[in-house]
């Protein structure tokens, strides 16, 4: 994986909804590089109008650019069935929680990806399985108080009758331990804050309102 600055993508694929770029409102004034290297960060000087009337500013604002990500809900319409993972995680650490949290797999996009590629690239990598049909879901900020990051989420097509126990690239020091859940056992998580990780939160809420409908249409072949 390369050092990134991928503020350039806009509309990332034509599965992904159009999101406008700057409106008029705002003017950027400068933009101050603070730091390059896997991540980066800018310093930015702006002023935009406000609700009541006239601008506000200039201020400043210091943001996190991380790049754009995808993450994908592996599941299996014949078995009812999704594929989780867990693994080791600096920033939950840092935030003094258990640094192992269960998620889905995920990955940033690299110049020149669509985030669909992506989703089928990260689920080889990480469980060991081939995506067949993929679903799009949501295209969100993460945390844009500070980052300019997105995440595009999307659930895809697998077979689990072979999952390995473990996934994850070594050259990139990843440690994956990979399981399978029955669909009603990985809802039952939505209740009891057990997830503390929000990709998953959110995708499991989607799969909850959206299960019924895509293991039918999935089961009867349609695409």
């Amino acid at each position: 994986m390369t050092a990134r600055h991928l503020k350039t993508i806009g509309s990332l694929n034509a599965s992904l909804p159009v999101r406008p770029g700057a409106p008029a409102r705002v003017e950027t004034l400068g933009v101050e590089p603070l730091y390059r290297g896997y991540f980066g960060a800018n310093r930015y000087t702006l002023t935009h109008e406000t609700f009541a009337g006239g601008s506000l500013g200039p201020i400043t604002r210091e943001v996190f650019e991380r790049g754009h990500a995808v993450a994908v809900l592996p599941y299996d319409p014949a078995r009812d069935e999704l594929v989780l993972i867990e693994q080791f995680r600096a920033g939950a650490l840092v935030a003094g929680w258990n640094p192992w949290l269960l998620e889905i797999p995920a990955g940033m996009i690299e110049p020149g990806e669509q985030p669909e590629d992506v989703a089928r690239r990260e689920t080889a990598e990480e469980v060991g399985l081939p995506l067949g049909r993929i679903e799009f879901i949501a295209h969100v900020l993460c945390t844009p108080g500070a980052s300019s990051e997105t995440v595009a989420f999307f659930c895809g097509e697998v077979s689990t009758g072979a999952v390995p126990e473990h996934g994850g690239l070594a050259d990139e020091h990843e440690d994956i331990r990979v399981f399978t859940m029955h669909a009603d056992e990985a809802l039952a998580l939505l209740d009891g804050g057990v997830l503390d990780n929000a990709s998953t939160l959110l995708v499991l809420q989607w799969f909850a309102l959206n299960r019924a409908r895509l293991r039918a249409r999935w089961l009867s072949k349609e695409d």
